[in-house]
């Protein structure tokens, strides 16, 4: 199928797309859970997803990775549930469980049989309020931990720059730590640290429990009444403003790492939709990435890798749901014989085009049609769904969010995302970091060590 075909497909689509808006379900308990219930009765199958507002940008210095620690604790047991037994129990009723831990946000959840929903509230009920935390178990998943980071970042070149590039960009923000958190935190825990971290975030007061699938809503209510509505809650101190100081200067950095190819990354300071002085603004931001580094015919493969082939690899991004401002990133890996400095200069002077003329109309339609398909694709899939719901209510911009994405975006102009790259994309607002790949030496293999819920 060609491209114009699809774009004339794609295009008559959005009056379904408004039409089929998001039917949730909502309800807060007297202890202050909020319950989001959304009906698909495609298959006999429900995805259950509780939420909590930490992450690691609640962290202070000294504990930051604290709330991925609590992460890997929380299926370590209680009186009722002996370490293990949670995902036992899970498997034998023939579900999946995880959990994952970001910036903003810690979730859990398990997709079952939708005859299994009440396994699920009976096992979260549990640990959201009587958690047992044992030095013997925490030194075991301080191994688990540690072994996670050295796999996931210590030993992987771009995802150590990426630490780096963090902490030089965010003076102050939160945003500066690593989710894992920093080795000698993680090293220093204590079991009185994660019990303070615990009883003062995982409450109902400070929880979103999000079903999708083949349920009815107030069955749903009923049951969570039945297993979340007699927890106690959690005196919830609204958190000190974390406001990132102004940047007035570009920073850069030079990483020297073993690694086969050099790489750069280049981050502008933007707000998200949450911080934004206009809320068109986030929508533009997101536009502009979608300009960069929206598929093949998107400027950045189709200019510097195509086009020029001054790049192996090049990309953008933005996080529009991110609960404090962060970074529009540019990145990019040299192809051979050209050096990042080819590709710094390439990159800024993608910048100044979308600084100083305007996004085609073609352009604009290609970006706004394939939101649309991607948007149709994605809620195909209950997690997903679940995914959307409880990620905008976490960071504070509510449900309802998931279904204007499509319409905001579509009202974006040319003339909006010229103003956002003018504003936004400036000099002194931005930070560069190089990969200087450095010999790789051999290391004999370490034995690894697996954790149950390092999945993350």
């Amino acid at each position: 199928m060609n491209n114009r075909l699809l774009f004339a497909i794609l295009l008559c689509l959005p009056a379904f797309s408004s039409s089929a808006e998001t039917k949730v379900s909502e309800r807060i308990l007297g202890n202050g859970l909020k319950v989001l219930v959304q009906e698909d009765h495609r298959s006999p199958v429900v995805v259950s997803q509780v939420w909590y507002k930490v992450g690691s940008s609640y962290e202070p210095g000294g504990i930051t990775g604290i709330s991925h620690m609590l992460e890997h604790m929380m299926f370590k047991g209680t009186d009722k549930h002996p370490a293990g037994e949670f995902s036992r129990i899970i498997a034998e009723n023939g579900g999946d469980e995880n959990a994952f831990t970001g910036q903003d946000y810690t979730a859990y959840f398990q997709t079952m049989d939708k005859s299994r929903l009440e396994v699920s509230f009976e096992l979260e009920a549990d640990r959201m309020r009587n958690l047992h935390l044992l030095a013997d178990e925490l030194k075991k998943e301080l191994q688990v931990v540690t072994e996670e980071r050295r796999m996931r970042t210590d030993d992987k070149p771009r995802a150590k720059m990426q630490e780096y590039f963090m902490a030089m960009a965010h003076t102050n923000s939160p945003y500066r730590n690593p989710v894992i958190g920093w080795p000698a935190d993680i090293a220093s825990y204590t079991v009185e640290d994660l019990q303070a971290w615990y009883q003062r975030w995982y409450a109902p007061n400070n929880a979103t429990l999000v079903v999708v699938g083949d349920v009815e809503p107030k069955a749903v209510f009923d049951l969570a009444e039945k297993y979340f509505g007699a927890l106690k809650t959690s005196e919830i101190k609204p958190l000190k403003p974390q406001t990132e100081v102004e940047q007035i200067g570009v920073r850069e950095m030079a990483i020297k790492l073993p690694a086969k190819l050099p790489y750069i990354v280049m981050g502008y300071k933007v707000p998200s939709l949450k911080t934004a002085e206009k809320e068109w603004e986030a929508y533009a931001l997101e536009v502009l990435a979608g300009v960069l580094d929206g598929g093949n015919s998107a400027r950045l493969a189709s200019r510097l890798v195509r086009g020029k082939q001054i790049a192996v690899s090049a990309g953008a991004g933005y996080d529009l749901t991110s609960r404090l401002s962060d970074l529009f990133t540019l990145e990019a890996t040299p192809a051979d014989g050209k050096t990042v400095w080819d590709l710094q200069s390439a990159l800024k002077d993608e910048v100044v085009k979308l600084q100083n003329e305007l996004v085609s109309d073609e352009e604009l339609q290609r970006i706004k049609a394939q939101v649309l398909a991607s948007d149709i694709y994605q809620r195909d899939s209950m997690f997903y769904q679940a995914m959307q719901l409880g990620m905008t209510e976490t960071v504070g911009l509510g449900w309802p969010t998931v279904d204007e994405y499509v319409k905001k975006v579509n009202q974006v102009t040319a003339e909006q995302v010229r103003d956002v790259a003018r504003k936004y994309l400036i000099k002194d607002h931005l930070n560069i970091a190089y990969l200087e790949p450095q010999e790789i030496k051999e290391n004999k293999a370490s034995p690894t060590t697996q954790g149950e819920h390092d999945a993350r």
